[in-house]
């Protein structure tokens, strides 16, 4: 059975709290990188939140945007891939990766217009008892190759075989990325836009919905809602 999968941010929930980039590094076994290797720009993180001041009047308001992989349907980083370590999913319009076909070429980083791709730059440590808490659905990438946010595959995974095992569809809300799971006002919102009745497919009718660049035509899976103006937002 095939899906589309999509993510909804919704920029007047988002508070900036970061909580989904640690669910996400949790989630994803990826490694710290420290304040040396950030400084040289090497931070190994498959979701950001960027924060922008915006002057109104004598107001000035802070606007918080997760940025994690846009899963795009015309993704820029699949077409410059020379070993196709970088794919698109069909059966769940995902932008994937396979890590042990990966070379570090970088194209696909170069190519993004988004900047959500991260090469892995040392072999990760994990010293004891930090090894003990790495999630076992999922590799730890090795040296060398580009990695990126992947709508957490292992759950979508899990979700799609539970269904056919128990004979039915994915409900609504079952398969959950660990930034939705995990962020306190709920400003992450996910799910299947085959399914006409599920909260994601409501979410893209909202009137405040835009896309980043829009103009690239990239058509991306991660769209956003606009930050309403009012007292206390």
């Amino acid at each position: 059975m095939k899906h589309k999968w999509a993510m909804a941010i919704d920029m007047d929930r988002c508070t900036g709290c970061g909580a989904c980039v640690v669910a996400c590094v949790a989630e994803n076994n990826t490694p710290t990188a420290g304040e040396e290797e950030a400084g040289k720009g090497r931070l190994m993180q498959w979701l950001r939140v960027s924060r922008f001041w915006k002057k109104e009047g004598e107001e000035t308001r802070a606007i918080f945007v997760p940025t994690p992989c846009m899963h795009c349907e015309k993704a820029p980083c699949e077409i410059v891939c020379p070993v196709y370590a970088t794919y698109h999913d069909e059966d769940d319009h995902l932008n994937a990766m396979v890590y042990n076909r990966c070379i570090g070429t970088r194209y696909c980083a170069n190519n993004c217009p988004y900047s959500v791709r991260v090469f892995n730059w040392w072999p990760a440590k994990w010293e004891k008892p930090l090894d003990e808490q790495l999630n076992p659905d999922l590799s730890v990438r090795s040296r060398g190759v580009m990695e990126k946010c992947t709508y957490c595959i292992q759950r979508i995974r899990r979700g799609k075989e539970t269904a056919i095992k128990e004979g039915r569809k994915i409900r609504d809300g079952e398969v959950m990325p660990a930034c939705a799971q995990t962020c306190p006002p709920g400003a992450i919102i996910f799910g299947d836009l085959l399914d006409p009745e599920s909260e994601i497919s409501r979410t893209v009718k909202d009137t405040r919905l835009f896309k980043l660049m829009e103009h690239l035509g990239t058509e991306p899976s991660t769209v956003y809602l606009k930050k309403q103006k009012g007292p206390g937002r």
